[in-house]
This record gives structure tokens, C-alpha cells and sequence, in this order.
């Protein structure tokens, strides 16, 4: 064989092996940026869309929503106002610790709501959230199911006071994040 037809087929097939292995860099490095970016809700999504180019899908697709949200810092009084409410939905839990909790679920709410996430289900609001608080996200997900068993009556003070826990640390999060002032101060 000739060099020019060695290196007719030598070529084209480096060329190949090249693009392969810069396809294969580029999906580590995406599926690298994803894993950083959502946290534990990468794996959360790889289970439950049932493989990992399915979950990437969704998860791109969330970065893509959440980049057309007017996602903006609270004021210095705004935030000033919703730590105020945190402390009285606190000092509700001693008295009335299932009213405390709807309170801090409302509460939460609204703070993402002045924020700028939409708050039209809370399945959205987790898909908003994660973008951003994938690694809080699973305090708002126990919250969540907690609350829901507080109004059909059948959690314990102990669950109770664990949803306040829970709720705080999404809470302290969305009431800090973009500013320099830290979390809310009880």
C-alpha cells in the first residue's frame, strides 16, 4: 500500500476518533456541570425519569425556565420583614404547633413568590427551586410531606417540629441568597 492510501484511511479515521472523544468530553463535562449545579436532585431526577439522558433533558430544560424567571434579592426591609415573621411563626409552634407549620409553609411561600419564583404548584416550585437549591431542596420536600400529614392530622409534635427545621433551612436560604446579610437571625 501507497502512503497517500495509508494516510487516506489513517485520517479520516482520527478524525473520527477525535470527534468521538470530543463528544464524550463534552457529555462528562455537562453531566459534571449538572451534578454540581443540582446536587442530590441529579441522582433524584436519574431515578426517577429512568436514565441519565432523560434526567439531563429535564434538568437542562429547568435551567432553561429559570433562566427566562426574574429571580431578584429581597430589599434590606423586605427581608428584615419576613425574618420578623419567621420568629413570630416560631413562637406560634410552642402554642400551636400544626397552625405553626401551615404558617411556615405560607410563610416560605411567599418569600419565593417576592423573590420571583412562581408559586403555581408545588411540583413547579420544586423544579424552579432546584435549579438554585438543589442541595436545600430535600428540606423542602420533607416539610412539605409533613405538612400535608399535619392537615389530615396525623403527625407527630416531633414531625412537626422536625417540618419547622426543615422549612427553616430552605427559608434562611431564599431570605440570604444574592445579598451579603446572611440568613435570617432568630
Amino acid at each position: 500500500m501507497s502512503t497517500g492510501t495509508l494516510l487516506a484511511i489513517i485520517i479520516p479515521i482520527a478524525a473520527v476518533v477525535a470527534l468521538i472523544a470530543l463528544a464524550v468530553a463534552m457529555t462528562m463535562r455537562r453531566r459534571r456541570r449538572l451534578r454540581e449545579r443540582f446536587g442530590p436532585e441529579y441522582d433524584r431526577t436519574v431515578e426517577e425519569a429512568g436514565g441519565r439522558r432523560a434526567a439531563e433533558h429535564e434538568l437542562t430544560a429547568r435551567e432553561k425556565r429559570h433562566a427566562s424567571l426574574d429571580i431578584q434579592p429581597l430589599a434590606e426591609g423586605a427581608r428584615d420583614r419576613y425574618a420578623r415573621e419567621w420568629v413570630g411563626v416560631q413562637e406560634e409552634f410552642v402554642d400551636r404547633p400544626v397552625d405553626a407549620v401551615h404558617d411556615a409553609d405560607r410563610l416560605v411561600t411567599s418569600l419565593m413568590h417576592e423573590r420571583g419564583y412562581p408559586t403555581e404548584g408545588y411540583e413547579q416550585q420544586m423544579r424552579d427551586l432546584s435549579v438554585q437549591h438543589g442541595r436545600t431542596l430535600e428540606h423542602y420536600r420533607v416539610a412539605h410531606e409533613i405538612n400535608t400529614l399535619s392537615t389530615a392530622q396525623r403527625a407527630t409534635t416531633e414531625q412537626l417540629r422536625g417540618a419547622m427545621v426543615h422549612y427553616r433551612a430552605l427559608f434562611d436560604e431564599l431570605l440570604s441568597d444574592g445579598d451579603q446579610a446572611g440568613p435570617a437571625r432568630a
